[in-house]
């Protein structure tokens, strides 16, 4: 097949003097970050070259890399018509702003991962871990979510395992549907985990996070019908209240009404299922659309707001850039070596499976032009590693010894401040244990000790900057609670986006038995797929929140590993749609991170499954705690027979399921390695599902802000900077796109 011929929208014109000055002082800045953290040596540096050297990438890699790929790789089409446009619906399909968008699609992908992650892998010093997340990516994560949110647009917004069904063939496809589904199921439990952990008995938390859908639900309706397309009044408004609801978290808090949002997680869940549950079937633009664009002000703008205390406050990285646990495997928080475990563990914030759900679920159905995907897919992926990179900064500017006697297990550092700092003296850092008290008082909390999962240590590290610039030590508390609900506000808004794409997905896959299902919009097939959906991963939040070792021992291990294997699949998928299109000189954009993603998640795997290290291998774990239970002995951290049998289940459980996806990826691989070579040898036979191309009516900028070019097109279309629909041959009544007027 021959290569597609460059858009009418592709720009090849050179750089004005102007901008080639401005782009080598940005290169200039992020070059000298990475210096200053790669020629340190032990002496401890500001945290501010850090930020230096991944602001001055994300500039370069999107400014360049991602128009590059954007414009040369996909060839975006301004004049192609949108399923959002050709298939307006008004509940799942419909063309949104690009402002909207953006702001669903991070709020959709940025979880836990990026949170939690890089804390966890600060155990192996602050500078492996930085390297991974900002060239990650730049050359995987970021490419992986746009080009798969260019293919799925260009056919209907189809779901990721329904593509590879589509393009590899029925064998590879229906292994990687089986993978992509069981994976989501997994990662959307611990997802919701994370954050019955997080808001259980916080009735600041629940009350502020609450108050989220009603005043979303009032967004979406004063967007489709009181004032459509006015996005500037609805933000707002929609900001301003908001804040309201996080200040009114903390009266909640004090007064009488504490008791009544004070939740126990049993009951956490059940509100979490129905929440996920009504998200799923009710019209996007009514719920998710602007409750995610809601939550994105609050998370851009937090984490802007940490980057600036960060610049004013100019704390120091006191972590080592390098710990001896890099080499040695043997690390409190995980065990393993650096490679592959460092890459696992930070996952969402350089390369997400995740996202590529979303990026073929909700996303591709609401996208007004083909030229918005450059800045929804690479843009919300390389905000979100952004994140990542605040989460190592404060990981790593607070005291090393109270890091790992935060994220060390109750086994390792005992229940006490003496044992914990005993525990960490064996580990090569030093903290006394006033020190360890003081901490905790500090922000208000009985004890910090073995407060593990990544979630408390980000709220430490933020509440130690933002207390630097505002409030100083008696504001440390309020920041530190502040934090851990804004962390469970940035996580559920991925569980309600992923409950609705599990939906699309179980739809399209049930579409293949019973035709009437590949309608998304069929109500019985809403109302039944997302009840499978959220009983799925219901039942196992249920039983983790239930479980006697705290359910993430179950989940978590799982949750690295399968996320890396999701966006394998993701990659084979764009690889074989690049080579199948007439683009094989440039399907190493996504071969090269394929390569890569492979090569870490299947040693992963392996160890995981095969290692005889207790502390690595899930089937060694297994049996030791067997060989306890047959001695009649009760082996740490179980500490009852009850608990031993748990973890041998649930290391039985890990260990099954890990084989069982690694053996699906390998399937889906190999078959997109056959259907490239077919491709490659045969392309007259070559047959794509994209669907034909239609004229769009809808005129928008590509971006934030609209060019000269599309200034002049806005005008001439009679429209204003927002965009919108406009009559056959550019003349008549212009309708503001993502009104819900077709």
């Amino acid at each position: 097949m021959p290569e597609p011929s460059a858009p009418p929208n592709s720009s090849r014109t050179g750089l004005a003097p102007k901008s080639i000055v401005i782009w080598s002082l940005v290169a200039l800045v992020g070059a000298a970050g990475w210096a200053v953290l790669a020629l340190s040596r032990g002496e401890e540096i500001s945290a501010a070259w850090m930020l230096a050297a991944a602001l001055g990438s994300y500039a370069i890699a999107y400014r360049f890399y991602s128009r590059f790929v954007a414009n040369r790789v996909l060839k975006v089409d301004k004049t192609r018509a949108t399923p959002a446009e050709r298939l307006d619906n008004g509940v799942d399909f419909h063309p949104t702003d690009r402002r909207v968008l953006f702001g669903h699609h991070f709020a959709a992908v940025a979880g836990a991962g990026p949170l939690v992650g890089p804390v966890l892998a600060a155990q192996m010093g602050y500078l492996p871990g930085t390297i991974w997340i900002i060239v990650g990516v730049i050359f995987a994560g970021a490419v992986q979510d746009m080009v798969t949110l260019f293919f799925s647009t260009r056919r209907d917004g189809r779901s990721l395992g329904q593509m590879a069904r589509d393009e590899i063939g029925p064998f590879g496809g229906a292994a990687a549907l089986i993978a992509v589904f069981a994976i989501m199921i997994i990662l959307l439990a611990v997802l919701a985990l994370v954050i019955v952990n997080a808001l259980a008995h916080s009735p600041w938390g629940v009350f502020s996070i609450g108050m989220t859908i009603p005043i979303a639900l009032f967004m979406g309706v004063y967007l489709r019908v009181l004032r459509p397309g006015r996005v500037t009044e609805v933000s707002v408004i929609g900001v301003a209240l908001l804040l309201l609801a996080i200040v009114a978290g903390g009266w909640v808090a004090e007064s009488s009404l504490a008791d009544t949002f004070t939740l126990e997680p049993g009951t956490l869940v059940i509100w979490m299922i129905v929440y996920g549950f009504l998200a799923s079937v009710l019209p996007v633009w009514m719920l998710l659309a602007p409750r995610d664009y809601l939550s994105t002000f609050m998370k851009v703008g937090t984490i802007a707001l940490l980057a600036i205390g960060v610049f004013v406050a100019l704390p120091t990285l006191k972590m080592p850039a390098v710990t001896d646990f890099a080499s040695r495997g043997d690390g409190p928080v995980f065990a393993g070596s650096m490679f592959p475990f460092v890459f696992i563990t930070i996952a969402c914030g350089a390369l997400s499976g995740f996202h590529s759900l979303v990026s073929s679920g909700t996303t591709p159905k609401m996208v007004q032009k083909e030229t918005q995907i450059r800045m929804i897919g690479y843009g919300a992926m390389l905000t979100e590693s952004f994140v990542a990179v605040m989460a190592m900064i404060t990981a790593s500017i607070i005291d090393p010894g109270l890091f790992f006697a935060i994220n060390s297990p109750a086994g390792v550092v005992g229940t006490t401040v003496q044992t914990a700092s005993e525990a960490v003296s064996n580990f090569g850092f030093t903290i006394s244990p006033d020190q360890l008290a003081k901490a905790a008082a500090d922000v208000e909390e009985a004890s910090l000790l073995s407060r593990t999962g990544g979630a408390p240590t980000f709220a430490l590290g933020m509440s130690e900057i933002f207390s630097a610039v505002v409030g100083g030590t008696a504001m440390k508390a309020f920041w530190y609670h502040f934090a851990i609900m804004f962390e469970a506000l940035f996580i559920l808004t991925t569980v309600d986006a992923g409950t609705r794409v599990g939906r699309f997905m179980l739809q399209d896959t049930l579409g293949n038995v019973y035709k009437p299902f590949k309608q998304v919009s069929w109500k019985p097939g809403v109302w039944f797929a997302s009840a499978v959906v959220v009983g799925g991963w219901g039942y196992f939040l249920w039983v983790g929140v239930h479980d006697p070792l705290g359910g993430i021992n179950q989940l978590f291990p799982l949750f690295g590993i399968a996320n890396q294997l999701l966006a394998a699949v993701a990659l084979a998928v764009c690889t074989t749609l690049l080579v199948k299109s007439g683009r094989l000189k440039w399907a190493w954009v996504t071969a090269v991170p394929l390569a890569w993603d492979v090569a870490v998640t299947l040693t992963a795997s392996w160890q995981k499954i095969f290692s005889a290290d207790p502390r690595v291998g899930f089937f060694a774990q297994r049996d030791k705690y067997q060989a306890g239970i047959e001695s009649g002995q009760v082996l740490a951290p179980a500490k009852s027979m009850d608990d031993m049998h748990t973890v041998v289940t649930n290391s039985t459980v890990d260990g099954v399921l890990s084989a069982l996806f690694a053996l699906l990826i390998i399937v889906v691989i190999a078959d997109a390695g056959r259907v490239c070579y077919k491709a490659i040898t045969n392309p007259a036979g070559v047959k794509l599902s994209e669907v034909p191309h239609t004229e769009s009516r809808i005129v928008a900028p590509a971006g934030l802000f609209p060019t000269a070019e599309e200034k002049a097109e806005l005008v001439a279309a009679g429209l204003g900077p927002e965009g919108g629909v406009r009559k056959d041959g550019g003349s008549g009544e212009a309708v503001p796109a993502g009104s819900g007027s077709k």
